[in-house]
C-alpha cells in the first residue's frame, strides 16, 4: 500500500518520500493484465480498467480475488470478475484505424535553420539534415489555407510556428499570424497560435504582438545557469542562459491572452527538477513541463533506463510538490501533473499517442507535408505537399500501422489507452526505451488523483 504521505513542505523530505514512492511504484507498475491493474492507496485500493481508462474503489476481498487471478495470469478470469462487478463493456477501442480524418491543426516549419547548437536537437541543429532555408509567405498561406478549407463555421484550428529558430523568419511569422487570423474571422473559425522558440531572438515589441494574437509560446530551457548552457549553447559554444532570461521578461510580464510556458529536455546532466520546476514558476511561467531525452540526433545525452528512474524520482517529487500547493488551495502550474490528471479524471482511452499523421500534420519550408513536425525532411513521416494535398494512401497506411492494437508490446500493457503507444518519431527511431518510466508515472498520478479528489476536490471544478 502507498505511504500515507501528509505532504508537508520541505526539498529534504519529498525527495525521501519520491525516493520509496518510485522504488515501490518500480514494482507495482509493471504491466501484469492487459484488462486490469491494481492502484494501492492509503484508503480503498482502486482498479483501473483499462477499457474506458476507468478508477473504481474496490473492498479488499475484491482485490484479493483480483490479485489472485492476476497470479494465475488468468485473462477469462478476470473478464468473470469484471463482469461480476457490473465493470464490463464493449470495446471502447477497437481494431479499425482512423481514416481520412480533417486536419485542425499545423506546425509551419517557418525557419529551417537555428541559431544554437543542442547537440542533441532532434532538427539536426535546425536545418533538418539539409540545406538551410526559409519559408515563404506564399507557402504559408498555402498552409493556412489548407488548414482552413473544409473548416465548420464556429470550429476550432490550430497554427504552430516551429524552426530551427522560428524568430529568424519573424517578418513571415507575423504576416502568416495576421492572414490566418483574417481568413479565419471571414469563415467563422477561431485560428489559435503558438510558438516555440529557444527565446534567444525574441524583442521587445514581439511580446505585444503574442499577446494580441494570443499566442501560447513555449521557450526551450534545460535546466538553470550553467546546465542550461552546456546544453542549449550558441553555434560558437556561448551560453545563451541569460540573456533568454532578460528577453523573456517582458513576455511574462505583459501575458494575458497569451500564455508562456517553459519547456525542459531532460538528460542525465540536467535532473534537479524540483530545483528548475520552483526556480521557473516563481518567474512567472504560465506552466513548466519536462520531457525525457529519449532520441538524440547525435545520440549524445539519450536517456538509460537508469537515468529514467531516476528522473521518476524527480518528477514524483515534483508531483508531491504541486500536491502540496493543491491542497493549500495555491495554483502550481506543473504540466505534465496537470495534464495527467485532467486525462485520469476524464478517463482518456485513445489509440493514437497524438494527432500525428490524422488531425495534426507538419508543412516543411517547401510545403511537404509530415506526420509531425519531426518528420520533416523524413520519407518515413512524409504525407504529401501543399499543391496536391494530402496523400490518402500515405495517411491510412500511416494510421492503420501506427494503431496502438499493432503496436508490440502495447497490446498487452494496461497503460495503453492512456499513453497511446509512445511518440511515433521516438519509437521508430529508438523503440520503447521509456514504458516503465510511462507506467510509473501514470501509476503515481493515480494515485495522487485519490488524494487530492478527497483532499482537495475544489482543483477539479
Amino acid at each position: 500500500m502507498a505511504p500515507a504521505t501528509t505532504l508537508q513542505p520541505g526539498a529534504d523530505s519529498l525527495a525521501v518520500i519520491a525516493s520509496e514512492l518510485a522504488s515501490l511504484i518500480n514494482k507495482k507498475s509493471v504491466p501484469r493484465s492487459p484488462q486490469v491493474h491494481l492502484v494501492p492507496t492509503a484508503h480503498d485500493t482502486q482498479l483501473f480498467v483499462a477499457n474506458g481508462s476507468r478508477l473504481h474503489n474496490i473492498s479488499a476481498s475484491t482485490e484479493a480475488r483480483i490479485e489472485q487471478l492476476l497470479q494465475q495470469q488468468d485473462e477469462a478470469g478476470i473478464s468473470n470478475e469484471l463482469i461480476g462487478l457490473g465493470l464490463e463493456m464493449p470495446p471502447l477501442i477497437n481494431d479499425e484505424p482512423l481514416t481520412s480524418p480533417k486536419i485542425y491543426a499545423l506546425s509551419l516549419a517557418i525557419a529551417q535553420k537555428c541559431n544554437m547548437g543542442c547537440t542533441y536537437c532532434y532538427a539536426d541543429q535546425g536545418d533538418f539534415g539539409g540545406p538551410v532555408k526559409n519559408m515563404n509567405i506564399d507557402t504559408a498561406r498555402q498552409s493556412i489555407d489548407l488548414l482552413l478549407k473544409d473548416c465548420e463555421p464556429g470550429s476550432k484550428v490550430q497554427v504552430t510556428f516551429l524552426g530551427g529558430e522560428p524568430l529568424i523568419n519573424r517578418k513571415a511569422l507575423r504576416e502568416t499570424t495576421v492572414y490566418a487570423f483574417e481568413e479565419g474571422r471571414r469563415k467563422d473559425v477561431q485560428v489559435n497560435f503558438s510558438l516555440t522558440t529557444n527565446g534567444t531572438l525574441l524583442k521587445e515589441d514581439d511580446a505585444a504582438f503574442f499577446e494580441e494574437y494570443g499566442f501560447a509560446v513555449t521557450v526551450s530551457l534545460d535546466g538553470i545557469g550553467e546546465q542550461h548552457d552546456q546544453l542549449r549553447p550558441l553555434k560558437n559554444g556561448a551560453g545563451t542562459y541569460q540573456q533568454i532570461i532578460e528577453k523573456i521578461r517582458p513576455l511574462l510580464t505583459t501575458q494575458r491572452r497569451m500564455q508562456v510556458s517553459a519547456r525542459v529536455t531532460v538528460t542525465p546532466a540536467n535532473m534537479d527538477l524540483t530545483k528548475t520546476l520552483q526556480e521557473f514558476v516563481d518567474m512567472g511561467f504560465h506552466s513548466v513541463g519536462f520531457s525525457p531525452l529519449l532520441r538524440s540526433s547525435s545520440g549524445k545525452g539519450e536517456m538509460s533506463k537508469e537515468d529514467l528512474d531516476k528522473m521518476l524520482q524527480g518528477m514524483i517529487a515534483c508531483g508531491l510538490l504541486f500536491e502540496q500547493h493543491v491542497i493549500m488551495g495555491k495554483r502550481f502550474p506543473f504540466l505534465n501533473m496537470v495534464n495527467a490528471l485532467k486525462e485520469i479524471a476524464k478517463g482518456t482511452h485513445r489509440p493514437y499517442p497524438c494527432g500525428a499523421g490524422a488531425g495534426y500534420m507538419g508543412v516543411s519550408a517547401d510545403g511537404e507535408l509530415s506526420a509531425c513536425h519531426r518528420f520533416v525532411n523524413e520519407p518515413a513521416g512524409h504525407m504529401g505537399d501543399l499543391i496536391n494535398g494530402i496523400n490518402p494512401t500515405l495517411q491510412n497506411d500511416w494510421l492503420a500501422a501506427r494503431h496502438v492494437h499493432t503496436q508490440e508490446p502495447c497490446h498487452r500493457c494496461w497503460a495503453r489507452y492512456l499513453c497511446g503507444g509512445g511518440c511515433h518519431h521516438e519509437v521508430l527511431e529508438r523503440g520503447r526505451t521509456a514504458c516503465d518510466y510511462i507506467r510509473g508515472w501514470l501509476h503515481y498520478t493515480m494515485q495522487a488523483h485519490e488524494r487530492l479528489a478527497r483532499l482537495a476536490p475544489h482543483w477539479y471544478k
